[in-house]
């Protein structure tokens, strides 16, 4: 045997043993199709369907049966389920949808694959969905309830809002309640609503009062509702109230008294003159 024919049997020998090592360490991995990607990125408007690929390459001396699913996008594999051959890499072909409706965003996600031993690897995927931007809000719902000022906030745009809230209100006498613009503590996605208040402590506790709040967001979205509230002691006006029906009340018995009083005379005249007797 020349020296060059062994040189070559002894290169076959050495991969055969090392292969047992690579199947004790699992032995397969995954990527995106093609190399030089560390992640896949899909980008396209409502309703497109983007397509891609994974590899799957199996290292090892005996074959191995994977299993795929997408997590945080949606994900649909052309075989959810794959046996990929000792030393061969397999190309599965995926598709990533982007929702109807979805608003300008983007979106993480990841390929995960799974053996029947339970290891797994996973891919990173981000879905940018294009479109138009539009930052819009309002407010509604406002009514001032007790010490608090409660109120509905809704993302009428396709962009997250982190709003601003300003609250002024004016009484009979002037200002009464006057909060300079702060960022709320929040991020509103597109088409949510959230039920918010404000706390008014210090509220008058008697007054007619017109409440205002603003709310402002990046991208000029811009709101503004009103509404209007009476505050009244009802304990104190109950009291004074009951005095003013118990005092009521006595002048109508002195009337009442006064009249009886008054015509005493005069009905005992017209008994006399019914009763017939001579004059």
């Amino acid at each position: 045997m020349s020296y060059a024919a062994r040189a070559v049997c002894l290169s076959l020998l050495a991969l055969l043993c090392a292969a047992p090592t690579a199947t004790a360490a699992g032995g397969w991995s995954v990527a995106p199709a093609g190399g030089g990607r560390p992640s896949f990125y899909a980008e396209g408007t409502p309703g497109t369907a983007l397509q891609d690929t994974v590899s799957v390459t199996n290292r090892a001396g005996r074959p191995v049966t994977v299993r795929l699913r997408g997590t945080g996008v949606p994900v649909t594999f052309a075989d959810a389920e794959v046996r990929v051959p000792a030393r061969t890499r397999a190309d599965i072909p995926f598709t990533v949808t982007v929702p109807e409706g979805a608003v300008p965003e983007d979106r993480a996600g990841t390929i995960v694959v799974r053996d029947g031993d339970g290891r797994s690897r996973s891919v990173p995927l981000r879905l940018r969905t294009d479109g138009p931007t539009l930052s819009a809000l309002t407010v509604e719902h406002l009514a001032v309830d007790g010490d608090r000022i409660t109120y509905d906030l809704v993302n009428r745009g396709t962009t997250v809002l982190v709003p601003t809230l300003a609250v002024h209100a004016d009484g009979v006498l002037g200002t009464v309640l006057d909060r300079s613009p702060r960022t709320l503590p929040l991020q509103l996605p597109p088409g949510h609503r959230v039920r918010l208040d404000e706390p008014w402590p210090d509220r008058p506790a008697l007054d007619a009062v017109d409440v205002r709040l603003t709310v402002t967001a990046a991208g000029g979205a811009r709101d503004t509702a009103q509404a209007s509230a009476r505050f009244v002691p009802w304990g104190g006006v109950a009291g004074v109230g009951a005095l003013i029906v118990v005092a009521a009340a006595g002048a109508v018995v002195r009337r009442r008294r006064r009249r009886t009083t008054e015509s005493e005379p005069e009905h005992q005249w017209d008994q006399a003159e019914l009763t017939g007797a001579m004059r």
